[in-house]
């Protein structure tokens, strides 16, 4: 049985048993922030859209305070593109409708690696030269 995609129009703190396993669609110019859930180390894996490009603010996918997200992503504004790795602290992702992504086609595929660690593979699509997404707060 395949799960709907669910549209976000708001700030949302993601569920697992509402997200998980779903396709999130951030379907909106005005950015919104997602909370991942505690990562328990459960595989559940939240996968996130963006159909229009961000023009109003970012949308920000934040872990909580003690979970990190690990891995890469391929950011690209034209054929070229980069590989942008996350760093040993990074707990956000700020994507910006320009050079850190979050333009129209862009995914995010997040993943409940272990207890307090997010495992993040996607492709960004951008706008002008290509900047990281990642950050520590």
């Amino acid at each position: 049985m395949a799960i709907l995609p669910i549209s976000v129009s708001a700030a949302t703190s993601l569920k697992r048993n509402v997200h998980a396993g779903a396709l999130v669609v951030l379907d909106s110019t005005t950015g919104r922030t997602l909370t991942l859930p505690a990562s328990t180390g459960k595989g559940d894996t939240y996968e996130v859209y963006i159909p229009t490009t961000v023009s109003s603010g970012d949308h920000v996918i934040a872990a909580l305070t003690t979970d990190i997200i690990q891995g890469s992503v391929v950011i690209a504004s034209d054929i070229s593109g980069v590989t942008c790795p996350t760093t040993a602290t990074s707990d956000k992702i700020t994507l910006n409708g320009g050079t850190s992504g979050g333009a129209a086609g862009s995914y995010l595929k997040l993943v409940d690696a272990k207890a307090g660690q997010w495992m993040v593979s996607g492709t960004l699509c951008a706008v002008g030269a290509e900047a990281t997404p990642f950050s520590a707060t």
